[in-house]
């Protein structure tokens, strides 16, 4: 059974975790810390988990993870690399939930991130945790980065063209990303925009002039083009893709519309059977019929992403995908990857059938 810590249990993908573990055949929580909430009952801020948990609280410190073989960080920017090689050093295995691990670019994450990157040799080491894209990596790996949500349902959207291509079927520069997500990605905090009377009956685009995801999602690309056949050639002409991602009055979903001109080649191929041959043994992917129309609320509460796909100009691709932020987007993703790490079965704790209505 692994002994289980979660740092920073008091955000909703920290809560999110708790719900997940708490019912997994493999996994023990048994460190959840708080620095505003210690000593205080998890069930008596989240009465969701009454019954489910008696844990409390505690400080995080390197004494109370100590014992832990993995500890997740549920917590802002900046705090897991400040704790990442004591707990390296004491056997502990780590899977960041936040971006101290997932540009491998330090100049990148200190733009972008707004502070110095502490621990540039472990960034070196960790593991960009998508397994649909890494998945042997990640079975060796010490340290994942795991990945936004946005970039997850960008690079899934766009893994088969990219992965299987003998040729070139894609045109990078042209790729537009429009993405919408639920107010649950901003994370549990108080700020005027989250508030119900400025976010319900409400629809905005934000971070218009960039958003932090634009890096991640070029990297990602850049990385799985990379292995294909004239890779290299089209990694650096992702930089030139259009992310738009917006704020839609619901707790929790995320949908994104990626368009995509295709080259000759991809005209000439059967997108449909390329996606579905693709992702025909990933437990958690998806690829419906074509001409279907994915909702969030199909995959509310699972770690499904479901793809749908729609050519309605003969070298215009359409790819529609939905997922949980906070589940494939984040806290599901980061357990489906404790489960690689660990030899065991990938969909451990996390077969949660979407609730409906």
């Amino acid at each position: 059974m692994l002994k289980v810590g979660i740092v920073g249990g008091t955000g909703y993908t920290g809560v999110e975790l708790v719900r997940l573990l708490a019912r997994h055949p493999n996994a023990q929580l048994t460190v959840l810390t708080s620095r505003t909430e210690k000593g205080q009952r998890v069930d008596q801020m989240f009465p969701s988990l009454r019954g489910v948990t008696d844990l409390v609280f505690s400080d995080n410190t390197p004494e109370q993870l100590a014992g832990c073989d993995v500890v997740f960080f549920a917590t802002p920017h900046g705090v897991a690399m400040k704790q990442a090689a004591s707990l390296l050093a004491q056997g502990t295995k780590i899977i960041d939930l936040a971006a101290d691990f997932r540009l491998q670019d330090t100049a990148m994450f200190e733009q972008w991130y707004g502070m110095p990157h502490s621990e540039p040799a472990l960034l070196k080491e960790s593991v960009y945790g998508l397994p649909e894209v890494n998945r042997e990596r990640i079975k060796t790996a010490r340290i994942i980065g795991n990945p936004g949500c946005y970039p997850t349902t960008v690079q899934l959207g766009l893994l088969p063209l990219l992965k299987h291509a003998q040729m070139s079927l894609v045109i990078p520069e042209s790729l537009i990303i429009d993405a919408k997500s639920g107010v649950s990605g901003a994370g549990r905090k108080a700020e005027t925009s989250l508030l119900f009377s400025e976010a319900s009956d409400n629809f905005k685009a934000y971070g218009v002039r960039g958003h932090r995801h634009h890096p991640e999602i070029v990297q990602g690309l850049a990385h799985i083009a990379a292995q294909s056949a004239n890779g290299e050639a089209l990694a650096e002409k992702f930089k030139g893709l259009t992310f738009m991602p917006h704020l839609v009055p619901m707790i929790r979903g995320m949908f994104s519309t990626i368009y995509i001109r295709l080259t000759e080649a991809g005209q000439a191929i059967d997108v449909q059977r390329l996606y579905d041959d693709c992702y025909k043994n990933e437990p958690f992917i998806d690829v419906m019929p074509a001409h279907s129309s994915p909702e969030t609320r199909s995959v509310r509460g699972s770690n499904m992403l479901r793809i749908a796909l729609h050519k309605t100009q003969p070298d215009l691709l359409t790819v529609l995908v939905v997922q949980d932020n906070l589940v494939k987007g984040a806290a599901g993703q980061a357990v489906q990857n404790m489960n690689i790490m660990f030899g065991l079965d990938e969909t451990a704790g996390l077969m949660n059938v979407a609730l409906l209505p």
